[in-house]
């Protein structure tokens, strides 16, 4: 989504991050074993659960706009390979569990949407991060 902004400050607590975009607040940090208080989930975790809730709200969308009898959708998902140098390379496994009386032609349509979902084309495709100091 174009022009979404989120604020990540990190101030005294080790690795825990608050996180905000202006109306809702929320936590980031690392495990106890990595010195983190585990208060929150780590960047990898946040990564995966905003291409889980993508999938899902696209698949609820589309189901309800096409009158698909999807009764409930659960996404599992985990970084199954990361690798980098020189080029980075990620492999992310998404499991989606259908729920509802579908038959065949409206699984494989939903799966076809669940790959169109916008996170998943911004995953997909080339990603450059301008960063800079203020």
């Amino acid at each position: 989504m174009s022009g979404s902004i989120v604020r990540a400050v990190q101030d005294g607590i080790p690795y825990q991050v608050e996180l905000s975009d202006g109306v809702h607040q929320w936590l980031a940090d690392e495990s106890a074993q990595l010195g983190g208080k585990d208060s929150g989930p780590n960047p990898h975790q946040l990564l995966l659960s905003a291409l889980g809730a993508c999938t899902a709200i696209t698949l609820a969308m589309y189901a309800q706009r096409k009158e698909i009898p999807l009764k409930g959708i659960d996404v599992q998902l985990s970084i199954l390979k990361e690798e980098g140098r020189p080029e980075v390379h990620t492999e992310i496994s998404r499991s989606i569990t259908l729920n509802g009386d579908l038959d065949d032609k409206q699984r494989q349509r939903l799966l076809e949407v669940a790959n169109v979902c916008p996170l998943h084309k911004l995953l997909s495709g080339t990603i450059r991060i301008d960063s800079q100091l203020t």
